[in-house]
């Protein structure tokens, strides 16, 4: 026996008769009943097997009338399969290389962890208690400030972190980066400038492109954004925005001081100036570090987030903390470009946040990048890649490459060898940052990925 079911077989019966010609597109398929006389089978079986073939795409339905083969759909050429070797260089590139990556490709550039670190059994066991909730929760629309009970959660989970928002301060959204693209049609019109990190997460460059954002960058250090070049950027570029992270850096891993949040906040003031704040990496903290939230009091700084990072990336969900007005401002937004919330996803979230074993989950998490972190800064440390500095957590290390190398040459001879690296300069504004590269330690402890980075380092070296 091959395991398989009555109706998987059927449907291979059809599928070899199309492959043979036996059946050609347009030809109209036996009845069900004269298919289930000649192969023995229930009539209930081959309507089945029809069914899944309509769904497939394979056949049509005509009603009526029966069941016809499909037009087919060009095969993909294994050529277009794989890495885009020839693809610029840019803030997409990373993201489009890690997430179009095949099951064989090690990502030690992608931003989030492996699957096996993340949650499967709790994010099931949600999902089987959810196949029993009533029907609203399955199949009807949230409401736009999203599920109540989820954003009371939030809004206690913000509080330990010194941030005050009652839930009618806080709207969740399909994810952090949705949240930022709503943030940017609520308080930007084109040619506006916007402040960021330099080093900063690629994405906002890319989102900022598509908004027709013009911006500018201050550079960060160990202890935030550089102030006095934060002051000067600000009296002369008079920006919109200011978007940042401010727990724990992306790339750079780099924790904010209190006192350079202080000094930020008080330019912010003095210049108008609203932050955005992109807290995503915070379940991944040992000790909170300051939030410009808390300071500001949720007056001119936006707090987002999401739970990508240590749920799911699959249930996509997110949130924003903000003034009431602008929480008013955002509901009609959201309304107008997604309707309403995505009920489902926010009701499996708050299962797998509410549950006991989270918790701890989310400790072992901790530990486990502490000790991927050490090994991988002592294994890159013996090929001459150092940490810009030691993180006090999080996933990323924000290396130099030795000699001087440019990152963009290794990431390509990597990604020939199917690695995802990535290279410094699509972090940076201001194209600073060519011999640098940003290590995910979670997605590079696997011993391949040295002995591919030691070879593409080489590569890079050599001349012409």
């Amino acid at each position: 026996m091959s395991g398989k079911t009555r109706v998987e077989l059927v449907m291979d019966t059809i599928r070899r008769r199309i492959a043979g010609r036996s059946l050609t597109v347009g030809a109209k398929l036996p009845s069900i009943r004269q298919l289930a006389a000649v192969l023995k089978v229930s009539t209930s079986t081959v309507v089945e097997a029809y069914e899944r073939l309509v769904a497939e795409g394979v056949i049509r339905a005509r009603a009526g009338s029966g069941f016809y083969v499909a037009g087919q759909t060009a095969t993909m050429a294994l050529s277009k399969i794989g890495p885009k070797l020839d693809r610029a260089v840019d803030p997409f590139w990373v993201s489009r290389q890690s997430l179009e990556a095949g099951d064989d490709e090690l990502m030690p550039g992608c931003g989030w962890l492996p699957p096996s670190w993340l949650p499967e059994e709790g994010v099931r066991k949600a999902l089987r208690a959810l196949s029993r909730a009533d029907g609203p929760a399955l199949v009807d629309y949230g409401s736009p400030m999203g599920l109540p009970p989820l954003r009371q959660l939030i809004a206690r989970r913000m509080a330990e972190r010194g941030i005050e928002a009652s839930p009618d301060q806080i709207m969740l959204t399909e994810s952090a980066t949705q949240t930022l693209d709503l943030l940017c049609r609520m308080l930007l019109e084109p040619g506006d400038t916007v402040l960021i990190d330099d080093p900063c997460y690629f994405n906002f460059r890319a989102l900022l492109r598509a908004h027709r954002a013009k911006i500018v960058s201050v550079a960060y250090t160990p202890l935030g954004p550089d102030i006095e070049q934060f002051g000067a950027v600000l009296a002369e570029h008079r920006p919109r925005l200011y978007i940042t992270n401010s727990a724990i850096h992306n790339p750079t891993g780099a924790t904010l001081s209190p006192v350079v949040a202080h000094r930020v906040l008080k330019l912010a003031d003095q210049f108008a100036l609203t932050i955005v704040e992109d807290d995503v990496f915070a379940d991944f903290e040992q000790t909170p570090a300051p939030r410009l939230a808390a300071f500001d009091g949720l007056d001119r700084v936006i707090h987002i987030g999401g739970f990508s990072k240590t749920l799911s990336a699959s249930a996509r969900c997110g949130f924003v903390a903000a003034r009431p007005d602008w929480i008013e401002s955002l509901i009609d937004l959201k309304i107008a470009t997604s309707f309403g919330g995505g009920r489902l996803t926010a009701e499996l979230v708050l299962a797998v946040l509410s549950d006991g074993g989270h918790r701890k989950h989310v400790e072992g998490l901790r530990h486990r990048l502490a000790q991927a972190r050490a090994q991988v800064t002592a294994r890159l440390e013996t090929m001459g890649v150092v940490p810009w500095l030691e993180p006090q957590a999080g996933m990323f290390l924000w290396c130099r490459l030795p000699d001087d190398v440019d990152a963009a040459n290794v990431a390509r001879a990597a990604l020939a060898r199917k690695v995802v690296l990535a290279p410094g300069n699509v972090f940076s504004p201001s194209q600073s940052a060519t011999s640098y590269m940003r290590f995910n330690v979670s997605q590079t402890i696997d011993e391949r990925v040295f002995g591919v980075l030691r070879e593409a380092l080489a590569e890079a070296r050599r001349p012409g």
